[in-house]
């Protein structure tokens, strides 16, 4: 009875961690590479990033607490919370929290021409890491698994820069 609890409670530590690391590259890197295509200051840029960061890192902690001691509830049929939804909630923030720096870091050292391509480089090749991690994990194939990651999360970047595009030429 005890091994499944167990095997239950790092996947879904595991989960919210490959959840947290994914959504703060993708989400950071799309939202820093769309407002640096508009054309705005470098400051305004850093700024955004950090809000972003700040704000989604507790926004996704929070979800995830919320929807995990919700489906603990539905699976127990107890409305009590839990110490693993805690724990989940605080490995997906402190994912979102520190991945959201690798997009942003190029902007703090680096002037926007150079800092959008750094940016989304570095994204890219963490999602790729990420994924492969996460093969290690699952005993999936390793660059399946990179691959994987890095074309599903590189489509919403193109998503972010497309939209930064669109909005530049309008505006």
């Amino acid at each position: 009875m005890r091994r499944p609890y167990l095997r239950a409670m790092k996947a879904q530590r595991f989960r919210n961690f490959i959840f947290g690391v994914e959504d703060s590259l993708v989400s950071t890197v799309g939202v820093l590479s769309g407002v640096a295509i508009a054309d705005v200051d470098q400051a305004t840029i850093f700024l955004t990033g950090v809000v972003l960061i700040f704000v989604e890192a507790f926004s996704m902690g929070v979800g995830s607490y919320l929807s995990e001691s919700s489906g603990e509830a539905y699976i127990s049929g107890k409305n009590r919370e839990s110490r693993a939804s805690f724990v989940a909630a605080l490995i997906m923030f402190g994912a979102y929290f520190v991945s959201g720096f690798v997009p942003l870091c190029p902007y703090i050292f680096l002037g926007t021409e150079h800092a959008l391509p750094l940016s989304v480089s570095a994204s890219l090749t963490a999602l790729f890491i990420l994924g492969i991690w996460s093969g290690t994990k699952t005993k999936r194939d390793l660059l399946k698994s990179g691959f994987r990651m890095l074309l599903i999360g590189g489509a919403a970047i193109v998503v972010g820069l497309i939209a930064g595009s669109v909005m530049n030429a309008i505006t």
